[in-house]
């Protein structure tokens, strides 16, 4: 028997019937670009699948669809030149990118092989895509990128509330839009009993470093962390917390402040007046700030007093210290402790590398054995209080890391440590009373804060005591 004349005859028969049955071939050809049709709705319509999916002819049809058109081909002559490579999707694909170490925008756009116009077209938009200056590794980029190199979409989460999205616009060029979650304010309360240090016992309370820090700026024209702290001094703060629906976003501003520094209270309320400056005052009106910081670290250890007869330790013989040594860790930043103009920058003797501020008429500071100086400072330059102008070092005759720092009043040297500093401005008499309202309203919402939570407390540690006395 002749299996390929009977094979030629079966194949014969069924292309007969075929093409005597036109209204056959033409359902099944219009039932497979329908189902085709409808899987290119459905990826379409959600962003996230098409994303998540390679762009090829391949992926895009399903099993079932490749076996309908290679039935049709099978069965009809004209058709076997059919290829699912004929529908052309040009639909840009989001593209995850993670920044890393040393990253910046060009360098993502280079390792993407992207136009280089568009990166140039991006940035002249201006303050809204600034964001993208100032990009931190891990923090990731999306990418929407349209025929092969040109970007038709870039999304930025910049932090939980905002979010940049660059889209190119139908007439040429790009747009930014910042989208807002919207935000929450809500009071928060904090106590603690220092037991080591400021920042260790705030961390215990849950306090984060940002709330640690302005703690500590409130009251570091009175109060040296570095030096004047003890074991029980007491602290409650009142103060901002931002959330994004149930989840905190981060903390604000320290509304009021109560600080308890062996014995002595201080207190400090946070108001804002009519031209929007924001500062910190006692409650009855008088600036927290001075014209000096008690101290030019934020953090460190005094490793050397002010003592006109100390021993210097390595020349070994009687030599006045003029000034306070503080022992902090190389590189930690040294502040101008008051608004001033630089009369001095550079190496000097024993001193390493050495700055002398001049503040008004009659104040002058020194701060020497830098490991540096901050960028771009140089003589005659003015700088504020707070400002960084160098890094603790060892430069000079010095033993180990540290800063040397002197205060002179009319070129006479004081002890830095005790010296009287003169105060800023208090609050303006037109302010004053609206002022005194909201310290009131302030003080009274931090005592109540405070009252509920030594109760709670007390609640907790009554069954333990009796506990114990059983």
């Amino acid at each position: 028997m002749n299996y390929n004349t009977i094979d030629f005859a079966h194949n014969y028969k069924r292309r007969r019937f075929l093409i005597s049955k036109p209204w056959i071939l033409l359902s099944s050809f219009c039932a497979a670009l329908l189902i085709g049709y409808t899987s290119f709705a459905i990826v379409d319509h959600n962003e996230e699948d098409i994303n998540a999916i390679p762009f090829s002819s391949d992926t895009l049809l399903t099993g079932v669809q490749q076996a309908t058109i290679a039935s049709i081909s099978s069965t009809h002559p004209t058709l076997d030149n059919f290829s699912p490579t004929t529908v052309a999707i040009n639909k840009p694909s989001g593209q995850p990118v993670t920044v890393q170490p040393g990253d910046n925008l060009s360098l993502i756009f280079a390792r993407l092989n992207l136009n280089a116009n568009d990166l140039q077209e991006i940035m002249s938009l201006g303050t809204k895509t600034k964001p993208l200056l100032n990009l931190y590794p891990g923090q990731e980029l999306r990418f929407y990128i349209a025929n092969g190199r040109q970007v038709d979409k870039l999304v930025y989460q910049i932090n939980q509330s905002d979010t940049l999205t660059v889209s190119r616009v139908d007439h040429g060029g790009y747009q930014a839009l910042i989208a807002k979650k919207p935000v929450e304010t809500r009071n928060a309360f904090a106590s603690g009993v220092i037991r080591d240090s400021l920042f260790a016992s705030a961390q215990k309370t849950g306090l984060d470093t940002k709330v640690i820090l302005e703690l500590a700026e409130i009251f570091a024209w009175d109060i040296d962390f570095s030096l004047d702290i003890q074991p029980n001094d007491e602290f409650n703060i009142l103060y901002e917390e931002q959330w994004i629906g149930d989840k905190k976003f981060r903390s604000g501003n320290i509304l009021a402040a109560e600080f308890i520094n062996d014995g002595q209270k201080y207190q400090a309320i946070r108001y804002v007046d009519k031209d929007g400056t924001a500062g910190y005052y006692t409650p009855n009106g008088m600036s927290m700030r001075k014209a000096f910081l008690r101290s030019p670290v934020k953090f460190g250890r005094v490793s050397s007093h002010f003592n006109l007869a100390r021993k210097h330790p390595i020349l070994h013989r009687i030599r006045a210290h003029k000034g306070v040594d503080y022992a902090a860790a190389r590189g930690t930043p040294i502040r101008a402790v008051g608004d001033a103009k630089i009369i001095s920058l550079g190496k000097q003797n024993g001193y390493g590398n050495v700055i002398q501020l001049q503040h008004g008429e009659l104040y002058t500071t020194l701060y020497a054995h830098m490991d540096r100086f901050a960028q771009r400072l140089r003589k005659g330059d003015k700088v504020k209080q707070g400002q960084i102008i160098g890094y603790v070092g060892s430069t000079g005759l010095a033993t180990g890391p540290h800063l040397h720092y002197e205060f002179r009043i009319n070129g006479v040297h004081k002890n830095p440590l005790t010296v009287a500093l003169p105060r800023a401005l208090p609050i303006a008499a037109a302010d004053k009373p609206q002022f005194i309202a909201r310290a009131d309203e302030l003080m009274k919402q931090l005592y109540n804060y405070r009252r509920t939570t030594l109760v709670l407390h007390a609640e907790e540690e009554a069954p333990q005591e009796k506990r114990k006395g059983a």
